[in-house]
């Protein structure tokens, strides 16, 4: 399974993402060949963060994530629902701080294409 990423300059200060992608997130390339979720960076004040008030996250975690992504960057990408041109963000809660609290301007994401409904699904 391919896997891409796009890097986004941090100058960016208006982010959009084609609309030409399948339902599960994968760029369309005339018929869907079986690839998952896009990778790409997103800047941090475009993912909404809908639970974020009701969890709170360990500062030991986040600050040991801050280390790790300070020498070696981000390992694994956050999760990211796609809503009708809006990202939503449910997991990767300590490495979406730690990317604030370094004063990153973006994070790698995992996009998948949702609806409304799923969305719904996801604030239960």
């Amino acid at each position: 399974m391919a896997n891409f990423v796009l890097q986004v300059p941090i100058t960016l200060r208006s982010f959009t993402v084609s609309a030409s992608s399948n339902p599960n997130g994968a760029a369309l390339s005339g018929s869907n060949s079986g690839v998952g979720p896009v990778i790409l960076e997103l800047p941090l004040d475009k993912i909404r963060r809908p639970l974020m008030r009701t969890r709170s996250n360990d500062p030991i975690k986040v600050q040991e994530l801050m280390d790790s992504i300070s020498q070696i960057g981000l390992q694994v990408p956050i999760d990211v629902l796609e809503v009708d041109g809006n990202y939503y963000g449910f997991s990767g809660c300590h490495r979406y701080e730690a990317h604030q609290r370094l004063g990153l301007p973006t994070i790698r994401c995992k996009i998948r294409r949702g609806t409304k409904e799923t969305l719904r699904h996801h604030m239960r």
